[in-house]
């Protein structure tokens, strides 16, 4: 729109179309378009998502947490007793029961999957991660909330090495579970050594399990076919014991002077309000 044109999303006859009615050249190919596009690195047909912070803390409340990932806490190194943890819910997981079962694979055919399916219900996937020793806890129940939540809590806090730990971390976002000092209050009455610290707003990107969530989306979830709820279930606990036995911590480079960094260059370009 910013051309005069109605075009959002810009293919090779668009652009030749417009340079020819502008009388930027004479003529042009398709061809000499393309080399011309691909020698500067331009992508008129792509686009990215991103967005500004919205907290006005952001580097102050993230800090923290890319420290931690870091082995550190308030300018000190963690000690052998000390742990991480990173906690959220996935939500509404529905089972969905393809109203015809897929087509399997064929040489040079993908498998089919039908598009139609039936609903049987969903599940909320609480799950939390040991941030350093890649250790995965879950649970599925009809809905998040502060009791399944706070089951999940008691699972990791109930076992060694947390059970006896100095201190246990968890980084958290701001869900109605666990969000605020009365959610802190509420898990730190329980469980004493259990440390809160929550995400910015908008940063889903620096709570590490949301990375196991992404695998579960890829090798469990995708394509979704599911007959029961049970079946769901099953197969989120037993992928979740799978993924245990093979799991090795994430390789988080992102540091404290990275996120400076790219604060930065986000104010540099932040567009006039």
């Amino acid at each position: 729109m910013d051309a005069g044109v109605p075009v959002a999303r810009w293919s090779l006859l668009d652009l030749r179309r417009e340079v020819l009615a502008r009388g930027l050249v004479a003529t042009v190919s398709g061809t000499t378009l393309w080399r011309w596009l691909d020698a500067d690195a331009i992508r008129p047909w792509r686009h990215r998502s991103w967005l500004f912070p919205r907290d006005p803390r952001f580097a102050e409340r993230a800090g923290p947490i890319l420290d931690l990932y870091q082995h550190r806490w308030e300018d000190r190194p963690l000690g052998p007793h000390d742990y991480v943890i990173s906690a959220d819910e996935k939500t509404s997981i529905q089972a969905r029961a393809r109203c015809h079962a897929p087509a399997p694979v064929a040489p040079g055919q993908p498998q089919r999957v039908e598009h139609e399916y039936r609903r049987h219900g969903a599940w909320a996937y609480l799950a939390a991660w040991d941030v350093h020793r890649a250790r995965v806890f879950g649970l599925c129940a009809p809905r998040s909330g502060i009791a399944p939540f706070d089951r999940l809590v008691d699972a990791v806090m109930t076992q060694e090495p947390y059970r006896s730990a100095r201190r246990v971390f968890w980084v958290m976002d701001n869900g109605s579970a666990h969000r605020g000092a009365k959610g802190d209050a509420r898990l730190q009455a329980r469980w004493p050594t259990l440390q809160p610290v929550h995400t910015p707003v908008h940063a889903s990107w620096l709570n590490q399990i949301e990375i196991y969530f992404s695998v579960v989306q890829r090798k469990v979830l995708t394509p979704n076919d599911f007959a029961t709820l049970a079946t769901l279930e099953h197969y989120l606990l037993a992928f979740q014991h799978r993924y245990q036995a093979l799991a090795q911590p994430f390789r988080w480079t992102f540091t404290r002077a990275d996120l400076h960094r790219l604060l930065a260059n986000l104010t540099a370009v932040r567009p006039a309000a």
